[in-house]
């Protein structure tokens, strides 16, 4: 049966999931969730990401990316495209030809998460403001449950988010985008224009901050297990 394999996104592991895989286990949908390299700091690539998640990925996966995640996916989408049955972008950023991560977030209407970045000496990596990070992830979290990821934020490598790709059999997956109404992190309006590309059919909405696998797992895996169905039928 095939599963959905999660990914995380900016400094983020995971951990992030811990709520949302139960829900879907309830739903009778296999998942899992794998850390990306470099969680540590270390020096990592676009091409690292994609091949830890071939490594992990089983035939006939439908990849989740959450953020940068859809990076990470779409890279992985490229570099195998066989191994995936489909792509689903978790207000996430959907690559444009020819631009990075670094590029797309430049270029949107405006850039909520950069008073929170904070860049490493030699400019590698970077963390986030313990202070400012559940403004900047966690908008509609409960301050226990924000602490609680705050907690767990780690480095995040700086090469991957400036690599641009070219995206062309990705784009011949099936993919689904789904915009987070309330998100504070990566503006909704921008994310309705980056899945302009998408039809109709397949842009769908949670009303929720950046964070819904926290926020709400449960509405997050109902939408989820439809998305997965939608592809597999």
């Amino acid at each position: 049966m095939p599963e959905l394999l999660l990914i995380h996104g900016t400094c983020h592991g995971a951990w992030c999931f811990d709520r949302l895989l139960p829900e879907l286990t309830t739903r009778g949908i296999p998942a899992r969730a794998i850390d990306l390299p470099g969680r540590d700091g270390s020096t990592t690539t676009l091409d690292d990401y994609a091949q830890a998640i071939l490594q992990a990925a089983s035939s006939g996966t439908i990849l989740v990316g959450h953020s940068a995640g859809g990076y990470a996916i779409t890279a992985a989408a490229e570099a195998g495209p066989s191994r995936f049955t489909g792509l689903i972008y978790l207000c996430a950023y959907l690559p444009a030809p020819g631009r990075s991560l670094a590029d797309m977030r430049r270029a949107g209407p405006s850039q909520p998460l950069l008073p929170a970045i904070r860049m490493a000496g030699d400019r590698q990596s970077f963390t986030i403001d313990p202070a400012l990070a559940p403004k900047a992830f966690y908008q509609d979290c409960p301050p226990d449950l924000a602490q609680w990821a705050t907690d767990r934020l780690c480095p995040q490598p700086v090469p991957p988010q400036q690599t641009p790709l070219w995206p062309h059999v990705a784009e011949t997956l099936p993919r689904r985008y789904i915009v987070c109404d309330h998100d504070q992190t990566i503006p909704p309006e921008y994310q309705r224009q980056m899945a302009a590309c998408l039809p109709e059919t397949s842009r769908h909405a949670l009303p929720s901050g950046h964070s819904p696998f926290l926020s709400m797992p449960d509405q997050l895996a109902d939408l989820l297990a439809r998305l997965r169905e939608s592809i597999l039928t």
